[in-house]
C-alpha cells in the first residue's frame, strides 16, 4: 500500500511545516478552528513566514506537489500576492541534484565518456525544476546546447504520490454528492499518464519537433531544434535559446519590448495550437517562456502536450463563439448536443443559469476579472445541472488559466475577448464554406483515387448480394406457404411429395 507510506510522509510534512494554519480561517466552525489551532508542530521553521513554510513543503512533498505549487503561482488573484511570489520561485528554482549524478546519469545513457559526448559541459545547471535539472553545454560541432536530466530514482516517489491520489479520488466518490459526477478516477488516471510521459525525454523531444513543426517561420513563437543524437529516456539534449524570462517585466520593459502584443500573441499562440493544430503546450508557466530580442516568444519543457479531436475542436469552438457573442441558448444547446449534460435538461433554463454567470465578465479588462470566481460560479451551475467533468480537457483548462496568469502579467488591460474572437471567427469560417469542401476533398483525394476503380466492381457484387437476398427470402416464403397448406389440407409426406408440394419443414 504505496499510499499509507506517502499519507504517513504527507503528515509529518504538515506538522513540520505548521500547515494547519493555511486550514484554520477555512473551517466553518470555531471547535475545527480550535482542533487546527492546537495540532502540534515543529519548532524548526516556525520561524519562517507562512508562505515560505508552504513553498518549502511542496518542495520536499517532491513532484506531483511541486506542479500543483506551480499552477497556484500563476493565480495571484486566487491566492494572495505573497503566496504567488514565493511559489513562482519553484517553476525553476527546486534546488538541484548533485552534478556527478548528472554526469554519471549521461554516461549511462550513451555509453560514452562525456568529454567524448559534448566540447564543453558546465557542471553548475542553469535551471533546476520538479523532474530535471538543465545543464549548459557546447557540441563538438560548436552548437550550443541545453542538456535536461532527469532526477534520479525519481520513479518511486511519483508513484506513491499517484497511489495517495487514487486513493483520495476513491473517497471523493464515496463521500460527496458529486464525488461520481466529477469523475475523479479518470481525472487521476489522466494525471497518471501525462507525468509518466514527462519521464520520457524522448517523448518531450518528439514533442518539441512536433511543435516546431507546426510553428516554422512563426512570428509569434519560437522552438528549439532537437539533436536526437544526444537523446535518450533519460537525457535531452536541444538548441540552446537567448531570451528574457517573461515574467521579468522591468527587464522586458527596458530593452523596449511591446508587452501589449505579446499579451496579445499570447492568447493567439494559445487558440492556434488548440483549434488549428489540436496539440497544445500544457505546461506554460512563466518559467517555461522566455521572450527573444525580436519580441517573440520562446517555448521551453515539453513534457507535458495535450491533443484534441476533432469533435472537440468544434464543441469548444461552439462555445467559445456563443460565450463571445453572448449567445448563452447556444451555449447550452452545444452542452446538451455533446452529451456533457444530460439529454433531458432544459435548455431554457441552462441558459439562464449561464448567462448569470458571464454577462458581468464582458467588456471588462483582464485586471477587473477574476476568472477563477468565474470558475467557481460554472462550477455550481454544472453541479445544478449534473455536467460530467470531461477529463481530456482537464489539461485545456489548466493551460488556459496559465494564459491568464501570462495576460495578467505583462498586460493588465488586455481585453481577452476581443483578442480571441477574431481568431475564433476565421477558424470557423474555415471549416466550413467552399475553402473547407475542396480541402477536404484534397486530402480524401488518395483514398478516391483507390476506390473509383473498384467501384462498379463493388457496387455489381452489391447489385448480386441484394440479389441473392431477394430469392432466399423468397424460397423461405414459398416453403412456408407449401407447409401450411399442406397442414390445412391433413396431407402426409408421401400424399404432400406426389402433389408437387416439397417435404415439411
Amino acid at each position: 500500500m504505496k499510499w499509507l507510506k506517502r499519507s504517513n510522509t504527507l503528515w509529518k510534512t504538515v506538522r513540520r511545516y505548521g500547515l494547519a494554519e493555511l486550514f484554520v480561517p477555512l473551517a466553518k466552525k470555531g471547535w475545527q478552528r480550535r482542533l487546527l489551532a492546537a495540532l502540534p508542530q515543529s519548532r524548526d521553521s516556525s520561524a519562517e513566514p507562512l508562505p515560505v513554510r508552504l513553498r518549502l513543503a511542496l518542495e520536499s512533498l517532491g513532484p506531483v506537489f511541486v506542479k500543483f505549487g506551480q499552477v497556484l503561482s500563476t493565480r495571484p488573484d486566487l491566492i494572495p500576492h505573497d503566496y504567488a511570489v514565493e511559489l513562482a520561485k519553484l517553476q525553476d528554482k527546486v534546488p538541484p541534484f548533485d552534478a556527478d549524478l548528472s554526469r554519471r546519469q549521461i554516461e549511462k545513457a550513451f555509453g560514452k565518456p562525456i568529454a567524448e559526448l559534448y566540447a564543453e559541459f558546465e557542471t553548475q545547471p542553469v535551471a533546476s525544476a520538479s523532474v530535471a535539472q538543465v545543464h549548459k553545454a557546447r557540441l563538438h560541432g560548436g552548437e550550443r546546447v541545453a542538456v535536461k536530466v532527469l532526477r534520479p530514482d525519481i520513479l518511486p516517489v511519483i508513484e506513491q504520490d499517484l497511489a495517495l491520489l487514487r486513493f483520495g479520488a476513491g473517497w471523493v466518490e464515496r463521500l460527496f454528492a458529486d464525488g461520481k459526477r466529477l469523475r475523479p478516477r479518470e481525472v487521476v488516471d489522466e494525471f497518471d499518464k501525462y507525468l509518466h510521459d514527462e519521464l520520457d525525454l524522448m517523448r518531450e523531444a518528439a514533442n518539441c519537433s512536433q511543435l516546431g513543426r507546426n510553428f516554422k517561420d512563426s512570428e509569434m513563437l519560437i522552438v528549439p531544434k532537437v539533436f536526437y543524437d544526444y537523446c535518450s529516456r533519460d537525457v535531452l539534449t536541444i538548441e540552446w535559446m537567448d531570451g528574457t524570462p517573461v515574467s521579468d517585466i522591468a527587464a522586458l520593459r527596458a530593452q523596449g519590448q511591446d508587452l501589449h502584443r505579446l499579451a496579445e500573441y499570447g492568447v493567439e499562440t494559445f487558440f492556434t495550437q488548440v483549434f488549428r493544430d489540436g496539440f497544445f503546450h500544457a505546461d506554460m508557466h512563466p518559467g517555461n517562456i522566455l521572450v527573444s530580442a525580436d519580441n517573440r516568444y520562446i517555448a521551453l519543457d515539453f513534457g507535458i502536450v495535450g491533443s484534441l479531436t476533432d469533435y472537440d475542436k468544434r464543441y469548444l469552438a461552439i462555445n467559445f463563439l456563443a460565450f463571445f457573442n453572448r449567445d448563452y441558448h447556444r451555449v447550452a444547446t452545444a452542452h446538451i448536443e455533446s452529451g456533457w449534460v444530460p439529454p433531458e435538461t432544459r435548455a431554457e433554463e441552462l441558459e439562464a443559469a449561464v448567462r448569470a454567470v458571464c454577462e458581468p465578465v464582458f467588456n471588462k479588462p483582464i485586471s477587473e476579472i477574476s476568472f477563477g470566481l468565474v470558475l467557481m460560479r460554472l462550477f455550481e451551475v454544472s453541479r445544478r445541472f449534473n455536467v460530467e467533468i470531461q477529463p481530456q480537457l482537464v489539461l485545456l483548462q489548466k493551460t488556459l488559466l496559465n494564459i491568464e496568469g501570462l495576460g495578467r502579467q505583462l498586460e493588465p488591460d488586455l481585453d481577452l475577448w476581443a483578442t480571441a474572437k477574431p481568431f475564433l471567427v476565421r477558424w470557423m469560417n474555415e471549416q466550413v464554406g467552399p475553402k473547407a469542401f475542396w480541402r477536404n476533398l484534397k486530402n480524401e483525394a488518395l483514398d478516391w483515387a483507390e476506390m473509383l476503380p473498384t467501384l462498379p466492381r463493388k457496387l455489381n457484387a452489391l447489385v448480386d448480394e441484394a440479389r441473392q437476398k431477394e430469392m432466399r427470402d423468397a424460397y423461405v416464403h414459398l416453403v412456408k406457404i407449401r407447409h401450411r397448406v399442406r397442414l390445412g389440407l391433413g396431407l402426409g409426406d408421401d400424399v404432400g411429395l406426389r402433389l408437387g408440394l416439397g417435404r415439411p419443414i
